[in-house]
């Protein structure tokens, strides 16, 4: 199988491609580094079955040329991060759009199927019990940045489900849900890094709110086989599978969790989100995904606990040091992009 992964570079873009070139497939990697790193894939430079190409999927040409002789692509090139996404809109629109119209083009003009990878975020500020995948959408005004991320990745699914109706074209869509492990940088904004970073460092771990805003956090681990399964899975082209963990946790509980499991010395400080970020920023209260659909097309069993996710990024940031610029300036404890 020979397979295209956009994005490849990135925090879960390169644990795909390790899995991938496990299973026996022959992976071409398109990145632009822009968010993700060379580092990520240290170990496989030279691999036989391993071509990494430097290029942006805003660019159709650098897109046409990677996809050529593949079978399939699993797109997750994007602007991630909340710090990111709020600070520049215009960038994360562009990519977000613009790229995935690109990637989705040249899928149709080589016959490859595509696994779109989603996110979380596109249901907002919907607090249900448990988000299933025909959920309704909550967002806030679409004058205010912190949603455009939402906005865009959406219309992502809408892309793509056009794309099905009009094309033909196999599409498959991922939903992840706080996707967490080893690799992912702090400096975006993602919390379980940032967190455990500061608690590694003996700095005190900073919250941002009152901290009682809720997550499930999934481990990379456990999502990227599900990942393929459902890219290889037969079902009707277009639709949408949740990926996510499976203990709603606060944010201020994980905090003290990972004091207390790394026996860490840290204190614990609240920081407003308008310090954090901008006045008037917005953030979803609680995120808990229903994962029946996954469970019941590919067995997908989140399995790793949150005390094992909290002890596999501890035991990757001291392998590989955090270096300052993998934090954010003021380091945050709530994540919005899974990627």
């Amino acid at each position: 199988m020979k397979t295209l992964v956009t994005g490849g570079a990135g925090f879960v873009g390169s644990h795909l491609v390790e899995h991938l070139l496990a299973a026996g497939d022959e992976v071409t990697v398109l990145d632009d580094l822009s968010t993700g790193s060379i580092r990520n894939l240290l170990g496989l430079q030279s691999h036989p079955r391993l071509n990494i190409v430097f290029g942006s999927i805003l660019r159709p040409r650098s897109v046409r040329e990677a996809i050529a002789g593949c079978d399939r692509v699993f797109h997750l090139a994007a602007v991630v991060g909340v710090k990111l996404i709020v600070e520049q809109p215009l960038r994360g629109l562009r990519v977000n759009l613009h790229g995935t119209e690109n990637v989705l083009d040249a899928a149709v003009g080589v016959g490859a199927s595509v696994l779109l990878v989603s996110t979380s975020e596109i249901y907002g500020k919907n607090t249900a019990d448990s988000l299933h995948e025909e959920s309704d959408r909550i967002l806030g005004s679409p004058l205010a940045s912190r949603w455009t991320y939402a906005a865009a990745k959406g219309l992502d699914e809408s892309f793509a489900r056009a794309y099905v109706d009009e094309f033909g074209l196999d599409v498959s869509i991922v939903r992840l849900f706080n996707t967490v492990g080893p690799r992912q940088t702090g400096r975006y904004g993602m919390v379980v890094p940032n967190l455990v970073g500061q608690a590694v460092r003996g700095v005190p771990l900073t919250v941002f709110g009152d901290g009682t805003q809720s997550r499930c956090f999934s481990y990379v681990g456990d999502v990227v086989p599900a990942m393929v399964q459902l890219a290889e899975h037969e079902h009707e082209s277009g639709q949408a599978f949740n990926l996510g963990g499976a203990h709603e946790v606060s944010i201020v509980d994980l905090a003290e969790r990972i004091v207390a499991r790394l026996d860490s010395q840290s204190a614990i400080e609240f920081i407003p989100y308008d310090v954090a970020y901008s006045p008037g920023f917005e953030d979803m209260r609680r995120r808990v995904p229903d994962n029946t659909k996954a469970r019941l097309a590919v067995g997908y069993h989140p399995a790793t606990s949150l005390n094992e996710i909290i002890d596999l990024v501890a035991a990757g940031i001291q392998k590989s040091g955090t270096r300052p610029d993998d934090l954010m300036s003021i380091v945050g404890a709530t994540t919005t992009a899974d990627l």
